[in-house]
């Protein structure tokens, strides 16, 4: 779980250590904390954060015309999507500019009077957490400035409008032109701060976007679609199930468990040396995991360790494990227990003790001896590979995870050899 949001007087001192103060006016007056955090139509001329690397100096001012221009506030001939590509691509290549990048949204999407733009300035957030994380000392603070936006539709209607009618009083303005600034148009701002928190709790875990290709506008797409329609990747069994409703109506299993499954066995992977234990090629992965979101399997694939990796990054991303946290215990418990570790299976949500089933029906038919003596995977490796993926120790203690780790490969060990799987045949 995420830790405890920071408070808004931490936010404030963790700002006045880390923001890099700007001045303004012929005095080089300093600018306050407020307004350095608060939306600006201009330019700037030094980042945000403090950094003494020239190189990141000079891309942060870039970069803040690139958020302003996909936000809608800077006049550029780029569409949307190709401005977005350019600044995550510099993020995701330069981890220096990643910290630098949130709190310029975090300025851009705070006392914005227009509503396109805020929500815009939320939509590049929430691409952006696809493909890195905030470094750990920003993460609390991101995460802090997220939260408090996860109920705020009423407060931030109420908040432009308050803007709106100071400005107006300030200078006079066509009713037109302030009906457009007040209009909500775009998804509500909650809607984008809930994606963001739980995208900022699985990037920080899981980390980002990996691999040697540079982000696609593909990738910037598919991100961009997610927030309203989730993923196969990282999603609850319940709501990929609830997904494939339409498409798969009579699926009792996920989809994209089988055919990955069944991707490795077609392409031999039973007769592969070392699958599950060698990674596929880190970008054909992650090429795949595109075509898979769109229930798409290609025809083209040729390396069993391309589905096989994908396979386990579902599992491994999967919001809850294969085996829920509140069986965790009793699985560590009875790691050396044939039937005790059987009964376990049997106490699971229907839902989960079919989709364990069928991953321990799929390794069995890998444990075999003709196999073994193929893939070099006997029973014991394919526990010590496949186990992280299907149980999650919570605790921090190092020696805790050490200890814990043995117990869950032994448990998996325990299943693959001994749980009758026989009935799930052919289920789909």
């Amino acid at each position: 779980t995420l830790r405890k949001p920071i408070s808004q007087s931490s936010m404030v001192d963790w700002a006045s250590k880390n923001l890099n103060m700007h001045t303004q006016g012929i005095f080089r007056r300093r600018i306050s904390i407020s307004n350095m955090l608060s939306w600006n139509g201009g330019s700037i001329k030094k980042p945000m954060l403090i950094t003494s690397n020239r190189t990141i100096k000079k891309e942060a001012c870039e970069m803040f015309k690139l958020v302003q221009s996909y936000m809608g506030d800077r006049q550029t001939r780029m569409d949307r999507n190709h401005v977005a590509l350019v600044t995550v691509t510099k993020c995701w290549s330069m981890q220096g500019l990643r910290d630098e990048l949130y709190i310029q949204l975090i300025r851009q999407t705070t006392d914005n009077m227009c509503y396109r733009s805020l929500a815009w300035g939320w939509e590049l957030m929430a691409i952006s957490l696809a493909f890195f994380s905030p470094s750990p000392k920003f993460q609390s603070y991101l995460e802090g400035y997220i939260y408090r936006h996860l109920d705020s539709d009423e407060k931030i209607a109420q908040h432009i409008k308050e803007l709106v009618d100071l400005k107006n009083k300030k200078i006079t303005k066509s009713r037109k032109k302030r009906k457009q600034n007040t209009e909500d148009e775009g998804l509500p701002i909650s809607t984008y701060a809930k994606y963001c928190y739980r995208k900022l709790h699985k990037v920080a875990v899981t980390g980002g976007k990996k691999g040697l290709r540079k982000p696609t506008v593909e990738e910037i797409t598919h991100a961009r679609n997610a927030i309203l329609t989730p993923s196969l990747f990282g999603s609850s069994l319940e709501e990929i199930m609830l997904r494939q409703q339409d498409m798969y109506p009579g699926n009792k299993l996920p989809w994209v468990q089988t055919q990955l499954s069944q991707q490795v066995l077609a392409l031999g992977g039973e007769q592969t040396e070392g699958i599950f234990r060698i990674p596929g090629d880190i970008d054909e992965v992650n090429a795949l995991k595109l075509q898979v979101d769109q229930w798409r399997i290609p025809n083209s694939l040729s390396d069993p360790n391309i589905p096989a990796s994908l396979l386990k990054l579902w599992y491994r991303e999967l919001e809850e494990p294969v085996i829920p946290q509140q069986f965790y215990k009793e699985c560590i418990s009875n790691y050396e227990n044939p039937d005790a570790a059987v009964a376990v299976v049997q106490l699971l949500p229907e839902l989960n003790r079919l989709v364990l089933c069928y991953l321990i029906h799929f390794l069995q038919i890998f444990a075999q001896p003709s196999n073994v003596g193929r893939t070099k995977m006997d029973v014991n490796n394919l526990a010590m590979v496949m186990a992280p993926n299907c149980l999650r120790c919570q605790s921090d203690d190092p020696r805790v995870i050490f200890e814990n780790t043995r117990k869950e490969m032994s448990f998996l060990r325990m299943l693959i050899v001994h749980l009758d799987t026989s009935f799930i045949k052919g289920l789909v």
